[in-house]
This record gives structure tokens, C-alpha cells and sequence, in this order.
């Protein structure tokens, strides 16, 4: 893909930085602090995509000409919102509610053109279908550490995490942290435009 502007993501994930790394997409990094806050009175994805939106828009006012992207995962388990955890207890609690069930994973990005200020929102979802999971490997994954960056408590793509998952509906890049076919059409589309 032919790149017309300069891209910047404004995420610290070392997921996203690696998966649009791998699709040869040249960016600088500009992580954004905005707190990471649902509205209860809208839908997961709308959520995802509202703070992908927030996130881009935060970073745009400091660039002339680029294109900043967003992006925001959350893990859906019975209408709750699961992003990522506030500390190791908070942790258990997660992996024990995912534990032996199937839930969602939903990704909203967005992209900002900062000369226009010209923007659009895409969410991808996620089935993912956890086995049974003893307290003992709970405990073990948190004291490992891993899941206190990522949503859900979990990552699936470099740890241990990865022998939860039984199966998974949909987009495997969307899990690890961005739809990665998704984003490459949208891109393709927002430069088009």
C-alpha cells in the first residue's frame, strides 16, 4: 500500500506497534493519556470506537499534516466491559469470570487526517472461548505479570495466555490488539477519499 501522509499512532501497545510493523506501514509512535472511561449508555463498540475517535483527535492537534490513528480493545463477557485491570486483584477477578466461557473481544480504531480534520470509526468483534481455568495457572499468569496491560487481563499472541483459548470466531489480530484486514481496507479507503 502506497502511503500518502505521515502516519502516527497514538498508542504506547507494544501489540499495535508490532502488527502494523508487520504489514511494512512506516509511523511514528505519540501516545495519548486520555483515561480509558465507558458510557454505560452506549454499546461496546460504539465505546471502542468513541475512544479510538477521542484517542486520534487528542494526538491530531499536535501534527500540521498526518494521519493519526486510534484504537481501543475491550473484552465483553455478558454485557460487562472488561478493559484492562486496575491492579492483581482485579486480574483474578477477570480470568475467573472468563474462565470456562466465551466471550468478546472488540476493537474500535479510527483515523484522523490533521489537515482536514476529516475522521471515520470501524469496529472488528471477536468470539474467543476460554477452557476451564484452574486458580493455580490464574495466579500464576498474574504473578508473571502480563495481564496488567491489556484488556481482558489476558494476551494471547507472546505468554502464557495463549493456552486459555480454545477457540476463536473471527479476526485472530483483532485478540491481539488490531484488525489488522480491517484497517488495511479502511486505510486504503480514508486515503482514497
Amino acid at each position: 500500500m502506497r502511503i500518502l501522509k505521515r502516519l502516527v499512532l497514538a498508542s504506547r501497545s507494544p501489540r499495535r506497534i508490532a502488527l502494523l510493523k508487520q504489514i511494512g506501514l512506516d509511523f511514528t509512535v505519540d501516545p495519548t493519556d486520555l483515561p480509558e472511561d465507558f458510557d454505560s449508555q452506549i454499546s461496546p463498540s460504539e465505546n471502542a470506537m468513541t475512544l479510538a475517535l477521542q484517542k486520534a483527535m487528542n494526538i491530531a492537534e499536535k501534527f500540521q499534516d498526518a494521519i493519526v490513528i486510534g484504537a481501543d480493545t475491550i473484552v465483553v463477557l455478558d454485557n460487562a466491559l472488561l478493559g484492562k485491570p486496575t491492579d492483581e486483584s482485579d486480574a483474578l477477578r477477570m480470568l475467573r469470570l472468563l474462565s470456562g466461557r466465551t466471550h468478546t473481544v472488540v476493537t474500535g480504531f479510527a483515523l484522523v487526517d490533521c489537515a482536514s480534520r476529516r475522521s471515520m470509526t470501524a469496529c472488528e468483534e471477536t468470539r474467543v472461548t476460554f477452557r476451564t481455568l484452574p486458580d493455580a495457572e490464574i495466579s500464576e499468569y498474574i504473578a508473571g505479570g502480563s495481564p496488567m496491560d491489556k484488556a481482558g487481563a489476558y494476551g494471547i499472541q507472546d505468554d502464557y495466555g495463549a493456552v486459555f483459548v480454545t477457540r476463536i470466531e473471527g479476526c485472530f489480530y483483532n485478540v491481539v490488539g488490531f484488525p489488522l484486514s480491517r484497517f488495511y481496507v479502511e486505510l486504503n479507503r480514508f486515503q482514497s477519499q
